[in-house]
């Protein structure tokens, strides 16, 4: 029962901060018994893939046990901390991208472009803050680097998090970061100004935030 409701978020079916089915959902859905389900869930939010809000209903908080570990231990780190980590490993995942990238990566990024744009100009901040973290994701992703890529999806949810304190309750048009020169140093294969794109975005964040202590 655990691996199939693992399996059900790492999948993406049930994605980071959905509600999953309620308890007599899923016994109707899988067939089992009340306490198989309820064991079953509380297991998965021991291990920090879930969240049991009282009141509210159990929601998907990491897509896996490390990213579970991940979002526990750096939910209140300094945000200029969590800034920086995120630079370093952006910076790097961008100027290996620009070395390995593939035509079907290339097609990818593309799209994920185009959905950042339509969500900034729906001015959804929820949706712009899931967009813009895929098409980060793509960067990294397009690098071929295992690891690299690894760590950085099991960071996601610190990193939104870190996201939507800095974008705040609305998007606004000085906040507005063209990523179309990072994704043209990646197609054309120059991973100095892949990482140097991405280096510039990541000086803007934390533009809300009062200065990190010395």
């Amino acid at each position: 029962m655990i691996a199939t409701l693992r399996q059900q978020i790492t999948s993406g079916q049930w994605p980071v901060g959905s509600r999953i089915p309620t308890e007599p959902e899923l016994v109707e859905q899988l067939g089992v018994a009340r306490n198989t389900v309820r064991e079953a869930v509380r297991a998965l939010a021991h291990n920090g893939l879930l969240d049991i809000r009282q009141g509210s209903g159990t929601y998907v908080v990491a897509t896996s046990e490390l990213a579970g570990v991940m979002h526990r231990r750096f939910q209140g780190a300094d945000l200029h901390h969590v800034a920086e980590l995120r630079s370093a490993l952006e910076t790097a995942g961008a100027r290996l991208a620009a070395r390995r990238r593939t035509e079907a990566d290339l097609r990818q990024l593309d799209g994920l472009l185009e959905r950042r744009e339509a969500a900034w100009e729906s001015g959804d901040v929820d949706r712009f803050i899931d967009a813009d973290g895929s098409l980060h994701m793509g960067v990294v992703s397009a690098s071929h680097n295992e690891v690299l890529t690894a760590v950085y999806a099991d960071l996601g949810e610190v990193l939104r998090a870190f996201l939507r304190k800095d974008v705040g309750d609305e998007l606004r048009p000085e906040g507005y970061m063209d990523h179309a020169r990072l994704l043209t140093a990646v197609r054309e294969g120059d991973p100095e100004a892949a990482s140097r794109e991405a280096a510039s975005h990541t000086v803007e964040w934390g533009h809300g935030l009062e200065p990190a202590g010395n």
